[in-house]
């Protein structure tokens, strides 16, 4: 799978910058992995329930080629004062924690263990666009970045299911956190104009037309470190596991995903008596049954529909599920009050990391200062803006 584009400025940069660093450009091939994006359906993954994520125009891009040798050297025009980083194949699985480089050793070696050939070194500069810590998959985009560069150099004949899922591998067994499929399956699938709407439990998925006519996906960064939100995270783990296992006592289901919003308030609730656990359990299956909503409303074409979803969700996650807080909140809630906003809410873990806002195209510079503004004076610091797109997933690139 590969795009064309065209031979932009930052190409053309990045191709001046591998020629300074590994002597010139002959034989280079050209690579881009997004970020991603959940439009709706955040903490439902793990509940047995749909999720609804995008690939955005904002990524990862990789310039590349084989070595004659075992050396393996790379580069990140992020990491400059590392300068080049290298090893031997034979020593790929050597991982020394807080590199970068974790995450394309960490491809080599789950590619090697399915049976796939890694057998020449190569060389490897990576221009990285993604806030680090900001809830937009940074590190999946590098690992289907790593993996679609394997892909291509090496002439692997295999599919793209099976590279996310060993994206997923790295991530869990080689770097060690453990997320599920999410956000590579995002990044892998992603199609310009599509979003996907994926059943996390079965991984059966639909690509959505998502076309946003005159409005744009406004991602707005908080800059909050999020140090809560793995004990957090696990917390509301435990509290809907739990929830559900009191359902389970009298209904036979194996999800809470699995449960209509009218089910949950007639039969679950009494079930699962305890006002915490409700709020947990009522997020989980509400929110999921929102990703169906939300691929109607796309179909249909009704971008006022979508983003009345967008703000309900960010109430949801605010009261029900209690994983916004200040920053959050001030962002969602005053991108909703915004002239051109359709909507807004959290996307990501929450206690930090990003919010998206869908916001008509002429809009965008005043609705930026605006929120920029308020954020700034409730906060204490500023918080960033990107606009992006629904773009291509993982590819090679055609110039």
């Amino acid at each position: 799978m590969s795009i064309v584009v065209d031979n932009s400025e930052i190409l053309t940069g990045l191709n001046h910058q591998f020629a300074k660093v590994f002597g010139d450009t002959e034989n280079v091939e050209y690579f881009f992995s997004p970020g991603r994006i959940n439009l709706i359906g955040e903490h439902t993954d793990y509940n047995g329930g749909y999720v609804f994520p995008a690939s955005i125009t904002i990524g990862t891009t990789g310039l590349a080629r084989l070595r004659d040798d075992q050396k393996v050297r790379l580069y990140s025009v992020n990491f400059p004062d590392a300068g080049v980083l290298e090893f031997d194949l034979a020593d790929v699985k050597d991982k020394k924690d807080g590199e970068w480089i974790n995450y394309v050793k960490g491809m080599i070696v789950a590619l090697d263990e399915a049976g796939y050939s890694i057998d020449k070194g190569f060389e490897l500069l990576v221009s990285g666009e993604i806030p680090t810590a900001s809830g937009l998959s940074s590190s999946a985009s590098l690992e289907l970045l790593a993996g679609v560069v394997l892909e291509n150099l090496f002439k692997l004949d295999v599919s793209r299911l099976e590279l996310v899922k060993l994206g997923q591998k790295t991530e869990n067994e080689y770097i060690g956190v453990n997320s599920g499929i999410l956000d590579q399956f995002a990044i892998g699938f992603g199609e310009i104009g599509k979003a996907i709407l994926l059943d996390c439990n079965t991984l059966k998925y639909e690509m959505v037309p998502a076309e946003l006519g005159d409005y744009d996906i406004v991602i707005m960064n908080t800059n909050k470190p999020r140090a809560l939100t793995e004990s957090k995270y696990n917390e509301r783990f435990a509290e809907t596991r739990e929830a559900l296992k009191r359902v389970q006592a009298e209904l036979s289901i194996g999800s809470l995903g699995e449960l209509s919003n009218e089910d949950f308030d007639s039969k679950a609730v009494p079930l699962i008596d305890d006002e915490t656990l409700v709020k947990r359990a009522r997020h989980a299956v509400y929110e999921n049954n929102r990703c169906k909503v939300a691929q109607k409303a796309f179909v249909a074409g009704d971008l006022e529909e979508f983003g009345r979803l967008l703000n309900a969700s960010h109430a949801s996650l605010k009261e029900d599920y209690e994983v916004t807080g200040l920053e959050l909140d001030t962002l969602a809630e005053t991108a909703q009050k915004q002239e051109g906003c359709l909507g807004a809410r959290m996307t990501g873990a929450g206690f930090g990391g990003c919010a998206i806002a869908l916001v008509k195209h002429d809009s965008v510079p005043a609705f930026e200062k605006a929120v920029g503004d308020v954020y700034a004076e409730s906060v204490g610091y500023p918080a960033s803006f990107y606009v992006a797109q629904i773009g291509s997933g993982a590819t090679q690139l055609e110039v």
